[in-house]
């Protein structure tokens, strides 16, 4: 007999809750560092690569969860449109997330600057920096950024809805 999911499993809501903390932190370091040019910015910018790093291992292992475990229904009264919309909305975080940091790590390659992870890992770059490229990717990662705070602010005012208005509890099923 199948039991009716209506929770996400705890890996998923750590996994969700974790990287929410994380992106956010990340989003406030990354605002420091192209804000200032105070001697603790290069700290900020190493800690920032290393998190965005660790950022891509966690979404990777979070979309490796997604695919096999089953999420809790959606509610039967939600509208048709509300649905798409909100399986379209959770799609394109995702897709935000893998952008973000891979962009981040191509203009960090393409800078020729190299990436040391945590001071465990220093990830290759190139012999010669491509200004072009650079440009090209640090742009993308600061497009893709405001883009995801957008969505990530669809996202809240939904669950917010969900929560206090719906009382349907879309939103405790990630609590």
């Amino acid at each position: 007999m199948n039991k009716l999911v209506t929770r996400y499993t705890f890996t998923m809501r750590l996994l969700h809750w974790s990287m929410a903390v994380l992106i956010l932190s990340m989003v406030c370091a990354g605002l420091a560092i192209v804000s200032s040019l105070e001697p603790w910015q290069l700290s900020l910018l190493g800690l920032h690569k290393s998190f965005g790093v660790l950022a891509l291992i966690l979404l990777i292992l979070r979309f490796i969860v997604r695919v096999q475990s089953t999420a809790p229904a959606l509610p039967s009264t939600m509208p048709v449109i509300q649905v798409k919309l909100a399986k379209f909305s959770h799609w394109l975080l995702y897709f935000l997330m893998l952008v973000i940091p891979v962009s981040g790590l191509l203009m960090q390659y393409f800078g020729a600057r190299p990436i040391v992870v945590f001071d465990l890992l220093t990830m290759p770059a190139a012999m010669v920096a491509n200004i072009e490229y650079f440009a090209v990717f640090r742009e993308g990662h600061g497009f893709a950024v405001l883009l995801l705070l957008l969505v990530l602010v669809v996202h809240i005012s939904a669950a917010c809805f969900h929560h206090f208005i719906r009382k349907d509890g879309v939103f405790k099923s990630m609590l």
